[in-house]
């Protein structure tokens, strides 16, 4: 018999060596889940992080903001234009870092923008900033699951921590504001901070429409 045609070999031969290689194929994807994303949602491609990305100057004060010096999706997007980049980092340098509005009432608008507008992105990226400003979990979900709930819900959520979140669903999805809810927040904030927080709230209602349109996905 002609050893090549003997079944038994066949088989010996392919558990010897081709089945640990199909084993290995199998459990080795053809793209790691780590490997940065290239293009977006909606087709337009992300910049790569790297030092090509953007003038020098820029990329290292949009790095200095980021975890480790890592470029965002978000960034990624903005850097095909520098202009555009440049004045974004410069707002939300300022919004985040230099203003005197409470961390806690920046961070609850946020949140609350996340859900009303469908914006994933925005929501993920700023629920460990809400977290580290004393937020729970249990608030989160509240949140998630119904705006105008949180809004009536006093054991959950503090006064101006509910008067925000009126002012913020008012601004997004009403664009005029009430003369009550504008009343309210006034009696809790002084005027720099009443500036703050709208300025905050339109802010982020930007970043929002941005990440949905351009189609940003979580790093």
């Amino acid at each position: 018999m002609i050893p090549g045609r003997d079944p038994a070999l066949k088989l010996a031969i392919f558990f010897v060596v081709l089945a640990p290689a199909l084993a290995v194929c199998a459990q080795s994807p053809a793209q790691p889940k780590s490997a940065a994303k290239t293009v977006s949602k909606t087709g337009i491609p992300y910049l790569p992080d790297n030092d090509q990305a953007g003038p020098p100057e820029l990329l290292q004060a949009i790095r200095a903001r980021r975890p480790n010096g890592k470029l965002l999706n978000l960034d990624r997007m903005l850097l095909h234009s520098p202009n555009y980049a440049t004045a974004w980092n410069t707002m939300f340098g300022a919004i985040r870092n230099k203003l005197s509005l409470d961390g806690r009432l920046r961070e609850t608008a946020i949140m609350a923008i996340g859900v009303l507008n469908k914006a994933d992105y925005e929501w993920i990226q700023h629920e460990p900033e809400y977290l580290k400003t004393g937020g729970s979990k249990e608030q989160l979900a509240a949140l998630k699951q119904d705006i105008t709930g949180a809004e009536n819900d006093g054991k959950l959520f503090s006064e101006p921590e509910r008067a925000v979140l009126a002012l913020t669903r008012e601004m997004t999805k009403n664009i005029d504001v009430s003369p009550a809810t504008l009343k309210r927040v006034r009696s809790l904030l002084n005027d720099q901070q009443l500036i703050e927080l709208i300025g905050t709230i339109s802010g982020y209602n930007m970043v929002s429409r941005f990440a949905v349109a351009t189609g940003l996905e979580v790093e």
